[in-house]
């Protein structure tokens, strides 16, 4: 059987894959796994309509094995991560298919430090799931309770405010919250950093978050902020984990220049631990070579934030993230922030004077292509003969001056094709042909 958990939890379409009895399995096995003397498990959840669904088979389940379950409501991911870390909790739930489209819906696991769980503690988990009517519950008075947490927001929210205060920001800035979650925290975050905010696509109906919207189709910002004339905008996905930037001309700065931009100042000042960088396979030959050209030591690791976590531990780095705009800034928290990553931006422009548009001049990126291919056999890649002799003629056109990366995605059902090198046509076809190869031979 395939395995439940991808790279950022259990995902899949809400009521199709991902059913109110497979939230109910979850939750007795978290219960059990996770807090098997009793104690107290957190959930949050973002705007999708699904969720309430799924929370609540998610608290049904828990209770009943003598664990009580705080709900927070709607929150970003790493506010959830921070209630956790700071609270007297053995682990949490965060319902959320993250930058995904409102029909899919993901049950994403942390532990008690407001983490994700190594993979051989959710392979644990998914045996339990197998036979949730196995664990034997209480009788009514062990049962656990649902208990209403919502004010826990309220800390994250204040110690975001206390970074920000110390910005002192004059920049008028755009802010896309995605229709999801970030709507709760981000204006009252990034206003205390003295900008002068809009805000945009702040009304979650259930079905419109990250819908032509936030950190994966940040269009209608950089449309936005030219003609309001602002400094910048800042595109934050359905939980809030993730931030894409766009400057004054509506050009957008994805994670490679964020972190780059981050990278630089920090090296500048002296406050880059260790001098490096952490980031994976997907971010571009040219942030590295800019950073690494200044002394910055750039460590690669697969896609995923645990990964970048892990390796920034080992390597005592203090920054790291992916082109998607997961940035990890360890002296604010363990796991992505999109609004903790904006402030970085905020500091780092107000301290400057420079425009985004002149900080991310800095870092050249070279011409790169993705593609999303959405296939059943996507583990299947390896073993198609046609896409890897294809894989290999692109790579010998590239001539050693690019690379090709075909991976399967951890979040959907797809493969991910990416191709990176100096001719941007050649790229942009090199892409193509292993797309469409792809989508014929692993239908």
């Amino acid at each position: 059987m395939a395995r439940l958990f991808g790279t950022d939890g259990i995902r899949g379409v809400a009521n199709v894959d991902l059913v109110a009895p497979l939230a109910y399995a979850l939750g007795r096995a978290a219960a059990q796994r996770l807090a098997p003397e009793g104690g107290a498990i957190a959930l949050g959840q973002d705007t999708r309509r699904s969720c309430d669904m799924l929370a609540a088979a998610l608290v049904a389940g828990a209770t009943s094995l003598g664990v009580d379950v705080h709900r927070l409501g709607v929150v970003p991911t790493p506010a959830l991560a921070h209630a956790t870390a700071r609270g007297a909790f053995r682990a949490a739930v965060m319902v959320s298919a993250s930058h995904n489209p409102a029909n899919d819906n993901g049950l994403k696991v942390l532990d008690r430090d407001g983490l994700k769980l190594e993979e051989a503690l959710e392979d644990e988990l998914e045996r339990l799931m197998d036979a949730p009517d196995a664990l034997a519950g209480p009788g009514n008075d062990g049962l656990g309770r649902e208990i209403d947490a919502s004010e826990l927001l309220e800390g994250y929210i204040a110690e975001r405010c206390q970074r920000a205060a110390r910005i002192g920001s004059t920049l008028h800035v755009v802010v896309d919250c995605a229709n999801g979650s970030a709507g709760r925290t981000a204006p009252t975050i990034l206003a205390a950093s003295g900008a002068r905010l809009a805000v945009i696509h702040d009304a979650p109906d259930g079905s419109n978050i990250n819908l032509d919207c936030g950190a994966t189709d940040p269009r209608s910002l950089a449309a936005e902020v030219v003609a309001r004339g602002a400094g910048l905008g800042f595109a934050l996905d359905g939980d809030g984990d993730r931030l894409i930037a766009v400057d004054h001309t509506g050009a957008v700065v994805d994670g490679d220049r964020i972190m780059g931009i981050l990278a630089l100042d920090r090296l500048a000042r002296g406050a880059l631990a260790g001098e490096v960088l952490v980031a994976t396979v997907l971010s571009n030959g040219g942030l590295v070579a800019t950073v690494e050209s200044a002394g910055v030591r750039v460590v690669r690791t697969p896609v995923g934030d645990r990964h970048i976590l892990a390796a920034m531990l080992a390597e005592g780095a203090d920054l790291g993230g992916e082109k998607s705009g997961h940035v990890i800034v360890r002296e604010h928290s363990l796991t992505g922030d999109g609004v903790a990553t904006a402030l970085e931006l905020l500091d780092v422009l107000a301290r400057t004077g420079r425009s985004l548009a002149e900080a991310a001049g800095a870092i050249a990126l070279y011409p790169q292509q993705q593609r999303t291919v959405t296939v059943r056999r996507r583990d299947e890649w390896e073993s198609e003969p046609a896409l890897r002799a294809a894989i290999v003629d692109a790579e010998e056109r590239l001539a050693g001056r690019g690379r090709v990366l075909v991976r399967p995605s951890g979040t959907e059902p797809a493969l991910r094709v990416m191709v990176e090198g100096e001719d941007g046509e050649l790229v942009s076809a090199l892409a193509d042909r292993l797309a469409a190869l792809a989508e014929e031979r692993l239908h």
